[in-house]
């Protein structure tokens, strides 16, 4: 097998240090940038754009104005007091950020080359030697920048990490299937039975991500199925029955619930962007004992 080309660039928004919450052990969670869904929830939505982007920081905001004066694409705007920032004609030049005498303004997301992003990573290998972890890919989705996915991969896997991936496996199957070769475990959203009512709810239908989904199981990976639970989408009982069964039928055989929360919710404001789910209030494990007791009797292990 070849070496791993460090070389080849990407464009991420975050590394996060220490989380156990994203695969087995002691992880560091690269965050992709771009996605081919657009849930109406996302808790990431500074993830969905794959370029860099400006974000408005409101109660830093002086309301000055010189934003929208020197931006050189016309690309700032403000409406009753609200910097808008059409992200179509904005090329993150930086200016208006290193002029903003607030410091209101700030970029989300930055190129990479694999070698510069696993320098991060490996500054914590002693951990996921001890504890099991490893290097986990999020996002956004990894899969919409398949190339810099797999280099950072394989490179990891060169350096003896465990990889990881959380995705929505929403991409073509042999691309999917070119990923999923350097994985060890695989954390893949079912984020709704029913065709159409997944694509009301993302943008796109559910066709890829249960194909691919089976397609990981059948290949002997390590995949664990997660549900976001989301009210009025996908929190029915009969959407619970109905999950279980599709799960059953690609042949898995528990899942993960990942109750609704609005740790997101304040993002949108920043991006000049119309949240779907404002002040719709959070569920927790204890509003869910039925919908998960629904995926038990179905042959399903269910947890949170």
């Amino acid at each position: 097998m070849t070496q791993a080309d460090r070389t080849i660039k990407g464009t991420i928004f975050n590394i996060q240090k220490y989380s156990v919450n994203d695969g087995p052990g002691i992880r560091t969670v690269v965050f992709f940038k771009g996605c081919p869904l657009r849930c109406r929830w996302c808790s990431n939505p500074e993830s969905q754009l794959a370029k860099p982007q400006v974000i408005w920081h409101e109660s830093k905001c002086m309301h000055c104005s010189h934003c929208v004066e020197i931006c050189p694409k016309h690309a700032v705007s403000q409406d009753a007091g609200e910097i808008i920032i059409d992200h179509a004609y904005c090329v993150s030049c930086g200016k208006c950020i290193r002029e903003c005498p607030g410091r209101a303004l700030e970029k989300e997301g930055e190129t990479k080359s694999v070698q510069e992003v696993l320098d991060v990573v490996l500054q914590d290998k002693v951990f996921y030697e001890e504890s099991g972890g490893g290097i986990t890919l999020s996002g956004g989705e990894m899969l919409v920048q398949p190339a810099f996915a797999a280099q950072l991969l394989k490179a990891a896997k060169e350096e003896g990490l465990n990889t990881c991936a959380e995705t929505t496996g929403y991409a073509d199957p042999e691309v999917f299937a070119g990923l999923i070769e350097y994985l060890d475990v695989i954390l893949m959203d079912l984020k709704h039975w029913d065709p159409e009512a997944h694509r009301i709810g993302t943008g796109v239908t559910n066709k890829l991500p249960v194909a691919n989904m089976k397609q990981a199981i059948q290949a002997g990976k390590e995949v664990l199925p997660r549900i976001p639970v989301i009210p009025d989408f996908n929190n029915s009982l009969i959407d619970a029955e109905k999950m279980a069964k599709c799960l059953k039928e690609i042949g898995a055989s528990k899942c993960q619930l990942l109750p609704f929360h609005q740790f997101g919710e304040n993002k949108y404001s920043q991006l000049g962007t119309a949240y779907a789910y404002q002040d719709i209030p959070a569920l927790h494990p204890e509003d869910l004992q039925e919908y998960k007791e629904t995926f038990v009797k179905n042959g399903i292990e269910a947890y949170f």
